[in-house]
């Protein structure tokens, strides 16, 4: 016979043993406090008779609220919650037991509420000290048991909110954590003086420099997730002037579980410093058309794409189909999500969008009910120097995919726009408008066709911050195109979630445009990269303006002067409106049938590389194009 783990574990025994031994002291010590310390040879009767059914009883009923599984050392409020409930439980049998024998007769009922109390402080009492035995252990960095003394680094943390309370507590209970935290730092003048755990809150953000030197501070540890660009900007200053190392809880937006923990410390990104505050989604609007479903994701090893992945996998999807022209990527995004999103259905696919044959295939054997497409070529100088790459992937593919999620009935269709494609002066802009008016040809067939338009990610490959950090590392230069450009952007987590909130939202036909924010200027974000790496703009690294880039613009836009913006039901996506546009806007929809004979022309020049011809023909397409000739304006 097979017994239950707890059974053959001898401490358990002994656990039992001593919650025996307190049962019967408290029941003891209750005719003690009632009687004035004087017990008659009666009261001693008694207390023979009742421990010999209490103490099974308390037992009993301490074991079945499974207080006995749990390891003392990490005591919570929980356990003193079911230890409370369990006293209750036990002493209204008791009560009971009580009343069915002897009707209390000869029996104080005073005795048996004093024992409950007494059961509940000293059962909870001993499990207390032994929590904090084990704490003061992990706060002097001694092991128990062991003399053996370890180095500790001595921290501050800025934020004495509910993120620096958890990672106070984690670093107190965890005596693997090898830090000793002095003080906390908060700019609350209430907070000042006051103390978590022990630990006093010393000062503010711009008094912080001079503890450091005063009390030996090695790291400091910034725990405010729900501030603002400017206010983790004013931290970081602060904290290079105490030439320090420190590190950074990450934003709440990215704390996909919302679980602060010492782990999800890391080092300050200019994800911190843009501040973009955490998006709130409608998760039952997306899970209602994500659950269960069969989803294809198009570019799904590329950084908006692999985002879009993860989002999608938390709202246990039948199965994700993985596609992606680049075999690195496509390996790396399903092992990620097989071996660490637990995803069992997912199916990687390498092959181009614009591969007729492997499409057909793809939608005929697995039948996606929703895709997302993310393929796209998105870098503009190398597109202006090889537009023909831009037809066929950005143009061809992704007709060929809406075109076979008509045919095969796909339920929704979000394809993944650019600001660029607003009055676009580069190939790549004019590129993604065209497949937005694709997109809109479609719509009306039974699938719902919408397209989602948005500015710069952070971090993505095509962004300027990882050529910046390149350069920063091997000492400068930085190059910048010019002093004044400047761009929108937003955070990858960000930008994939609001797609996916946007494809709950349309109903076909629509274009929707995500809140990019303020415009931030490319030379203060190489200003700012510089001083996050601990060195000075133009003193230990240079920055140098090259020149704008052809088909580069000053600024990007998200609509254009004749197009209506809306809101929606999302404070931070709105949809546009196409107004009534006259033949040399350029807005006039083509009809299906002309806009296709136009493609095709546009894929026969592509097809022969020839560059002049294949503008040309994107002008007439998007008439609001205006190509650049080795020149760059706004």
């Amino acid at each position: 016979m097979n017994l239950h783990p707890q059974l053959t574990n001898p401490k358990f025994y002994l656990v039992l043993f001593g919650d025996a031994v307190i049962f019967a002291l408290a029941h003891i010590a209750a005719y003690l406090f009632r009687f004035e310390f004087s017990l008659a040879s009666l009261s001693l009767q008694q207390i023979k008779a009742v421990l010999l059914w209490l103490v099974p009883l308390k037992l009993v009923v301490f074991f079945s609220f499974g207080l006995y599984r749990g390891m003392w050392r990490y005591t919570s409020i929980r356990d003193f919650w079911l230890i409370a409930q369990a006293t209750v439980v036990s002493s209204l049998l008791a009560t009971v037991i009580m009343i069915y024998l002897n009707r209390f007769e000869g029996y104080s009922r005073a005795v048996f509420i004093i024992d409950g109390v007494l059961t509940f402080l000293l059962i909870g009492g001993l499990r207390m000290v032994i929590r904090s035995y084990y704490s003061f252990y992990a706060i002097s960095g001694a092991e128990p048991y062991s003399l053996s003394k370890i180095h500790f680094k001595k921290v501050l943390i800025v934020g004495a909110g509910d993120a620096g309370e958890k990672i106070l507590r984690e670093i107190m209970e965890n005596n693997q954590l090898h830090y000793k935290v002095i003080g906390f730092i908060d700019d609350d003048p209430v907070k000042k003086g006051r103390s978590i755990h022990g630990i006093p809150v010393i000062g503010n953000v711009d008094n912080m420099a001079s503890f450091p030197e005063k009390e030996d501070i090695q790291e400091i540890l910034i725990a405010i997730p729900s501030a603002t660009g400017d206010q983790i900007r004013h931290v970081v200053e602060a904290c290079q002037k105490c030439a320090v190392s420190y590190k950074i809880v990450p934003g709440i937006g990215e704390l996909i579980d919302g679980r602060v923990s010492v782990k999800t410390l890391r080092d300050i990104s200019y994800e911190d410093l843009l501040g973009r505050p955490p998006v709130r989604l409608n998760v039952a609007g997306i899970r209602n058309y994500l659950d269960g479903k069969t989803i294809l994701i198009t570019g799904c090893g590329g950084s908006i794409g692999a985002e879009l992945c993860r989002q999608v996998v938390k709202y246990q999807p039948y199965s994700i189909i993985l596609l992606d022209a680049g075999e690195a990527n496509l390996f790396n995004i399903q092992m990620e999500l097989q071996n660490e999103k637990y995803c069992r259905r997912c199916e990687a696919i390498l092959g181009q969008v614009q591969d007729r044959q492997l499409m057909e295939d793809i939608f005929l054997k697995y039948k996606p009910q929703v895709v997302f497409h993310a393929a796209a070529y998105k870098h503009v100088p190398m597109l202006e120097k090889n537009p023909w790459e831009a037809v066929f992937n950005n143009i061809v593919g992704s007709r060929m995919v809406m075109e076979m999620s008509l045919r095969y009935h796909v339920e929704r269709f979000v394809l993944v726009s650019t600001d660029k494609a607003v009055r676009p002066t580069n190939v790549m802009g004019a590129s993604k408008r065209v497949t937005e008016l694709i997109m809109q040809s479609l719509q009306g067939n039974g699938t719902k066709f919408m397209a989602v338009r948005f500015g710069n990610v952070v971090g993505s490959s095509g962004s300027v911050i990882p050529l910046f950090r390149r350069q920063i590392e091997r000492g400068g230069p930085v190059t910048v195109t010019h002093p004044e450009v400047n761009r929108f952007f937003m955070t990858i987590p960000e930008a994939s979630q609001l797609i996916l909130q946007a494809g709950a939202m349309g109903e076909g036909g629509e274009i929707f445009v995500l809140e990019m924010g303020t415009p931030v200027k490319i030379a203060d974000m190489a200003r700012d990269l510089i001083r996050l790496s601990g060195k000075e703009p133009e003193v230990d690294i240079k920055i140098v303006f090259t020149g704008l880039r052809e088909g580069e613009k000053l600024y990007e836009e998200l609509v254009t002067l004749d197009e209506d913006i809306l809101p929606t039901g999302h404070e931070k996506v709105m949809v546009l409106r196409a107004g009534n546009h006259s033949d040399d806007s350029g807005y006039l929809f083509e009809a299906r049938n002309k806009l296709c004979k136009a493609i095709d022309d546009l894929a026969k020049d592509a097809e022969s590389h020839n560059t002049k011809r294949i503008k040309q023909k994107l002008k007439e397409i998007v008439p609001e194009y205006t190509p650049q000739e080795n020149e760059a304006v706004l």
